[in-house]
């Protein structure tokens, strides 16, 4: 039988002296989103492993809670983590976080490069040019979500370092600046035209072999409730150059927990993909996750 595997979640805990973490008018003090909800969401969907996206800060302190659930779930979880912005040993803060837990790579939301698409781009002009470095030599993984300023640079970077594995998040969407809010349940929104520049940019990527794509985030992005049929022929022309075993669905828990609900997230794809075949379904539900992140065979 096939794993299926949610490729984008995340935990957190209240904010204490054992789990400290950045607190937000989005994550008081006093939230949570402890991993014992999102197992059981889990078992009751049939769901085998998944991965744990760092929230709440970036240095090492701050991944308490996540190397937490890591250390006391083995073999049910891998995780992404953060890195502080004034890091400047990114192969020191990655040994920290890496070292006796499950953690493969980092999450960043910027590449602090030019926004001028005719500027010069190499290791002087991008700032997180290190850290891609420190990902060729280390085999992590690295987890994109960067505004629309900055999608002119993914092909230069990924072409610059082929060996490693960059997984876009939520549909491939490059978020413009300004566009983003928090909606009535408290979870992004982001606002997108119609017509999205950023699709540009993903069909260009999908000539590169080391990059795949979370299908996720639906409730962002659509301007329709649960399935979200407005946004059907972006996960079409998805599938159409990416091809399925480079495609991951994820929930992006907690924040469809109460809406749509997590049964109703992991049955979306039979909505906004309708034609794809058993085989694909299956590698879009876990099997392409299992073999580009290299999750462990699941326990008997």
């Amino acid at each position: 039988m096939s794993r299926r595997i949610d490729a984008h979640t995340h935990v957190f805990a209240r904010a204490t002296a054992e789990f400290p973490r950045d607190v937000t008018p989005q994550f008081p003090a006093d939230s949570e989103a402890p991993v014992e909800g999102l197992l059981a969401a889990m078992e009751a969907n049939d769901i085998d492993q998944a991965v744990l996206v760092q929230l709440g800060g970036g240095t090492v302190a701050n991944h308490a809670y996540l190397r937490r659930c890591l250390a006391e779930h083995p073999g049910r979880f891998l995780g992404i983590g953060l890195i502080p912005d004034d890091c400047d040993d990114v192969d020191a803060h990655m040994r920290g976080l890496c070292d006796g837990s499950d953690i493969i790579g980092l999450r960043l939301r910027s590449l602090g490069g030019p926004t001028d698409p005719f500027a010069r781009v190499d290791r002087d002009s991008v700032a997180t040019w290190p850290i891609w470095e420190c990902a060729a030599r280390n085999d992590y993984v690295l987890w994109l979500y960067v505004e629309a300023a900055e999608a002119h640079l993914l092909p230069y970077m990924v072409g610059a370092f082929p060996s490693v594995r960059v997984v876009l998040n939520h549909l491939g969407i490059c978020p413009g600046r300004g566009r983003f809010s928090i909606d009535d349940n408290g979870r992004p929104h982001i606002s997108v035209p119609s017509y999205n520049p950023a699709m540009h940019t993903s069909w260009r990527l999908a000539q590169y072999e080391n990059v795949s794509v979370l299908l996720s985030g639906q409730y962002a992005f659509s301007r329709e409730p649960h399935p979200y049929r407005d946004i059907a022929g972006w996960h079409g022309g998805l599938v159409g150059s990416f091809g399925c075993s480079r495609l991951m669905w994820a929930s992006d828990y907690p924040w469809i927990a109460d809406d749509p609900g997590y049964e109703a997230t992991a049955g979306v794809l039979s909505d906004l993909l309708p034609n794809v075949g058993d085989a694909d379904r299956a590698r879009l539900m876990g099997e392409s996750a299992a073999q580009i992140l290299r999750f462990p065979p699941v326990a008997d």
